[in-house]
């Protein structure tokens, strides 16, 4: 695969390419020694090499078939000797050589320097000095050019070999030109990976002389790693030197630090045997070595700051024109380096998704008719998705129609082995809360409105800000384009749900979390004494459905902090809760009550709409945590509880409580409370005599029909903001209201009753916002 730029037109495409290697060599200087062991051990290996050796008469011009096998060699293997210099057929070919690498034509040089040192070639000093002495009289026009060629050569890094010790450096060299061999065939016939690579390429910006550090991040599978390694196998010709350290997580993980910085060295110098201990020491090294080449380097799935410091480093190790290329899981690491730019690879298109599946499963880009819709099933499992597109291809190669539906069904409840282990290996670098917060987003909240997912979280003390970042940072979890939601990919949530389904695989019970209607029905239609393991459960079914759900089902599960229920009908009442529950949200709640057992000390979160609850509970209960309660057009509540144990509350909502008579005086004096929702509650006429509310910012008394009167305001309500009494029945407003300083909105539209308003209303400096229509009596009196 090569890259062709001809400085208006820029496309990767995949070569025919002649040979492999081309050999440029001075034959007396190497034909017996170093020239015939390379050669033999490139044909051995299946390595197609062209190897002239042709002896020539001094000045006769090149013929036009070695231009021509120059040009369809991917590699050239320059081997400098002590009598290079003074043919001028070697440096002809080396200025064709030259020529094709910097049309970007995918041609990769490998300097060796047997017998000689790189600066007696880079400086033209010694035998070098005097062949170009010999030169300057019969090839006047041409001196120039070969000195400039030998230059930009014997820049790029290449293998050192004294005489008599080549037999110790033809395996290096061999092994380097397969690997890089073998990385590029591999690269040749891949789907949609033009346009991605464009992109980083775009952002490398190659050419510029300073030191740039790119990006690539993205989930496990999505293509990281392929589209940097093409953009490497394209562009490292460019660079005096080059590196691509494959796995730097797992090398990290079984070979240490040490051992990566000396492969790093060992790519970029191309010697065997770099010797330190320590890895302060090989950054001493790799700063020292490394600070005037200018090169390519590619860190292949970093994911600890540790591999930054000692590996990446800093852009002053670096010499000009130098580019480095970090993929990861975790933009977070991207971040704290500051990245030039960073790429995220988007998914593929179904077209895209659609060829790569069929080259993978079928050798063709093109599927055969009887599979096209089955085919188009697997690719929507997949979602876009390179890695799992290619699994499952894998996975369907010669499969008959039946064999494939019996495979897509699985699928369903099934992740492929492959794909769960790929994407483990994110959730296995989160910490404990983070872990706890990716499988509540894989069970309950994928696609869900980010702030309301917060609070829930929040609840339940996960810290969701920190580690929803952790999560978005590492590609588990996504922000929408508006940031308002949260989502993940459909294989990435079904990796979260399959690990706790293992924690129990054929008894849901003993899962820590339960979504499928028929695991919590298993769940809670047993009577039993048996204590289940399980903290969460979250049940919204599309449809009311009537459950006969066992009256004492939560008592044997004493450790639920989250319940969430929508759309269900009990046929029994309820005896038991849990009284570890932090967050209970149920719509259409059927019992006139919470079972009286029900010690609400942690409860932290409580909504029951449209509920029938008529009283929460009895008496007085400590709510030490309660923070915000919601019982909405619950149209049977008779009174509020006994609040005065509540001293975090902070937001009351009951409204369209029409059977709602009196609110306990303990509202009144809750010092944390910022909003009380109190609308349409129609039947409402007791309030609390005195309101002394000092975080009190929002009040809402709209549609109660049947408070005649306001309650006193006390000093410090100061950051009450907005009083909504349109609709009452008042006929005055209490002179208190001069305390209320800094309201900006007053809501008295409709009240029929209301004769008069005291003057502090007129010397209220931030009120905006003042409704008075409606009110037909006002100034009668």
């Amino acid at each position: 695969m090569a890259l062709i730029n001809d400085g208006s037109t820029f496309s990767l495409r995949t070569s025919r390419w002649i040979f492999d290697v081309f050999l440029n060599f001075k034959g007396e200087d190497t034909r017996h020694n170093i020239l015939r062991l390379l050669y033999a051990a490139l044909v051995q290996k299946g390595i197609s090499t062209f190897k002239d050796d042709k002896v020539l008469e001094r000045g006769k011009p090149i013929p036009s078939e070695l231009y021509n096998a120059i040009e369809g060699s991917r590699f050239s293997v320059v081997i400098f000797s002590k009598n290079y210099a003074s043919s001028s057929w070697c440096l002809d070919e080396l200025t064709k050589i030259v020529e094709c690498r910097q049309k970007m034509k995918g041609h990769t040089i490998f300097p060796v320097f047997f017998d000689v040192e790189p600066t007696e070639v880079r400086k033209q000093e010694g035998s070098f000095r005097e062949a170009f002495t010999n030169h300057e009289e019969a090839f006047k026009e041409k001196v120039k050019i070969w000195r400039d060629a030998l230059k930009e050569v014997a820049n790029i890094s290449g293998w050192v070999i004294p005489k008599g010790q080549e037999s110790e450096y033809i395996e290096p060299i061999v092994e380097k030109i397969l690997q890089t061999l073998s990385s590029i065939k591999q690269n040749e016939g891949l789907v949609g990976i033009e346009s991605r690579v464009w992109e980083v390429y775009s952002e490398l910006k190659i050419g510029l002389t300073d030191v740039r550090m790119i990006g690539i991040y993205g989930t496990g599978g999505i293509g990281k790693t392929t589209i940097a390694r093409v953009v490497y196998d394209s562009f490292s010709n460019q660079f005096e030197a080059s590196s691509f350290l494959h796995d730097v997580r797992e090398t990290y993980e079984r070979q240490g630090l040490v051992y990566l910085q000396k492969k790093l060295l060992s790519d970029i110098l191309m010697e065997r045997n770099i010797r330190f201990e320590s890895e302060d020491a090989g950054v001493r090294l790799i700063k020292r070595r490394l600070c005037n080449k200018k090169v390519l380097l590619v860190f292949d799935d970093v994911n600890d700051r540790v591999q930054l410091h000692s590996l990446v480093g800093e852009r002053r190790w670096y010499g000009p024109g130098s580019r480095i290329i970090i993929t990861t899981r975790n933009q977070g690491l991207l971040m704290t380096l500051g990245v030039n730019e960073i790429y995220s690879p988007a998914e593929m298109s179904n077209d895209e998704a659609l060829r790569l599946f069929s080259s993978t499963c079928f050798g063709s880009e093109h599927t055969p008719e009887g599979y096209k819709e089955m085919s188009k099933h697997v690719v929507s499992y997949a979602r876009g998705h390179p890695l799992a597109i290619k699994v499952l291809g894998s996975h369907l190669v010669g499969g008959s129609i039946p064999a494939w539906k019996s495979c897509l069904d699985g699928l369903e409840n099934n992740i492929p082995t492959e794909l769960f282990q790929v994407f483990q290996i994110s959730y296995d670098g989160l910490g404990e809360t983070e872990k706890e917060i990716f499988l509540h987003m894989a069970c309950f909240f994928n696609g869900e409105d980010r702030n309301r997912t917060v609070d829930i979280l929040d609840t339940l003390e996960l810290c969701p800000e920190i580690g929803l970042r952790i999560l978005v940072d590492k590609s588990l979890l996504n922000l929408s384009l508006d940031k308002n939601s949260l989502w993940m990919h459909p294989l990435v949530q079904q990796m979260g749900r399959e690990i706790v389904c293992r924690e129990s695989p054929k008894w849901p019970p003993r899962r820590s979390r339960l979504w499928l209607p028929e695991d919590i029905d298993a769940v809670l239609n047993i009577g039993t004494k048996t204590t289940f393991k399980t903290t969460s459960i979250v049940l919204n079914l599309p449809v009311q459905k009537k459950v006969h759900w066992h009256p004492k089902a939560f008592l044997k599960i004493p450790n639920l902090q989250l319940l969430k229920i929508y759309n269900v009908q009990l046929q029994h009442g309820l005896t038991h809760f849990p009284n570890r529950l932090r967050f209970v949200e149920w719509n259409g709640y059927p019992s006139k009550s919470l079972p009286p057992n029900f010690e609400p000390g942690e409860l932290v979160k409580l909504t029951m709409c449209h509920s029938n609850i008529e009283l929460l509970w009895k008496g007085v209960k400590q709510l030490n945590n309660l923070k915000f309660i919601k019982l909405s057009h619950s149209r049977n509540l008779i009174s509020t509880p006994d609040f005065s144990k509540a001293p975090w509350l902070k937001r009351i909502d009951f409204e369209g409580c029409t059977s709602l008579v009196e609110v306990h005086p303990s509202v009144g004096v809750l010092k944390r409370l910022t909003l009380l929702n109190l609308k349409d509650c129609t039947s409402l006429k007791s309030l609390p005599p005195k309101l002394e509310m000092k975080s009190l910012e929002i009040l809402i008394l709209s549609g109660c029909s049947k408070v005649k009167e306001i309650p006193e305001f006390l000093k410090d309500m100061e950051r009450l903001r907005e009083l909504h009494l349109n609709g009452t029945a008042i006929k005055y407003l209490p002179s208190s209201i001069e305390h209320l300083t800094g309201l900006t909105l007053l809501n008295l539209s409709h009240c029929e009753n209301l004769v008069g308003l005291p003057r502090a209303v007129f010397r209220m400096e931030y009120l905006k916002e003042f409704y008075v229509f409606g009110c037909s009596k006002l100034g009668e009196e």
